[in-house]
């Protein structure tokens, strides 16, 4: 039996906080591998996000130094707009006999009964909760939800597109190739 995390996000981009994130779950929940899953056509974003395609390269970038670490394009090849559960089915049907744990955002976590089918997703995998500094999770919509507290890495992907598009660094908060496939894309310029 595999013990492997599922690292939903839209990843938009992926910065060091998202990596802290996935290597706390795999130390705190014994994890053999931490599997990165971009979104591919969020529906409850309302913004603009980057292409899939960008996402995508961007979290292969940021993971490839750590073995421990894979990213799948489950969710980018998929048509239409994508769901946790459908994402949530496809792996269980693969993985039967492995523990499948579902590592998002506190945030992501609070809005978890919006979802598509919210019961049976939370029966499908153990769902860990990510915490940042400042954030309370006192409610939580379904005792199945762990909650997983991280070191003081107050970064986040909205403040991350703000600097790119008002021209400040961005060093230090995403991995330096993220850094540089931002630049050279032009990705969140406005």
């Amino acid at each position: 039996m595999t013990r492997l995390g599922l690292m939903g996000g839209t990843f938009d981009p992926i910065h060091n906080g998202h990596l802290v994130a996935a290597e706390e779950a795999r130390y705190a929940f014994s994890l053999d591998r931490v599997m990165f899953i971009p979104a591919g056509r969020p529906w409850q974003k309302e913004r603009h996000v980057a292409a899939p395609a960008e996402r995508f390269q961007m979290t292969v970038l940021a993971t490839q130094d750590n073995p421990h670490f894979e990213v799948s394009r489950t969710e980018i090849d998929r048509e239409g707009p994508t769901y946790t559960v459908d994402t949530l089915r496809e792996l269980r049907a693969g993985r039967p006999d492995d523990a499948l744990f579902f590592i998002t955002g506190a945030d992501a976590i609070r809005e978890i009964l919006s979802w598509k089918d919210p019961d049976e997703a939370l029966q499908l995998a153990t769902f860990v909760a990510v915490t940042r500094p400042g954030y309370e999770l006192d409610r939580l919509p379904s005792r199945a939800i762990e909650v997983l507290e991280i070191p003081a890495l107050a970064i986040s992907s909205t403040d991350i597109r703000a600097r790119v598009a008002a021209g400040r660094p961005i060093r230090y908060l995403v991995p330096d190739a993220v850094a540089a496939h931002i630049k050279v894309r032009g990705l969140y310029r406005t």
